[in-house]
């Protein structure tokens, strides 16, 4: 069902999309649907004051016996939640960034699902050691 759902995704934006359908129009928008994702993550924390960062650096003791040892010494270093404004802000901005890497994969003739099933696949083949 779900790669239903992304391939109806996938086609439905092959179907509308129509201005930018070059590689490079793509590409820069693709490039550009990035940067607003950023700089909406940074407008909740410097203009809405939603969340905020705390960042240091974080102390990871030598002699660690598991990867949960590890995992709980690190930290995102975001602070608070998003409020429901800046939420919806980032989503649309994520929709705009997902719209233009089906558009990617529709011109380089791409399944999207099947680049969701590598990717997963390779992150449970490496495990930790997926350092991509």
């Amino acid at each position: 069902m779900k790669d239903l759902i992304c391939d109806e995704f996938q086609n439905t934006v092959g179907d509308l999309l129509i201005r930018h359908h070059s590689l490079i129009d793509v590409l820069s928008k693709l490039s550009e649907c990035n940067s607003r994702v950023n700089r909406s993550v940074i407008k909740a924390v410097t203009d809405c004051g939603c969340v905020c960062i705390e960042a240091k650096k974080v102390d990871i003791p030598e002699h660690l016996e598991s990867v949960a040892e590890l995992k709980a010494c690190l930290d995102s270093h975001l602070r608070g939640n998003l409020c429901p404004k800046c939420n919806e802000v980032i989503m649309c901005e994520m929709g705009k960034l997902l719209f233009y890497t089906a558009a990617l994969c529709n011109i380089l003739d791409i399944n999207l699902y099947d680049v969701f099933i590598k990717e997963n696949k390779k992150a449970h083949a490496l495990g930790y050691f997926n350092m991509t």
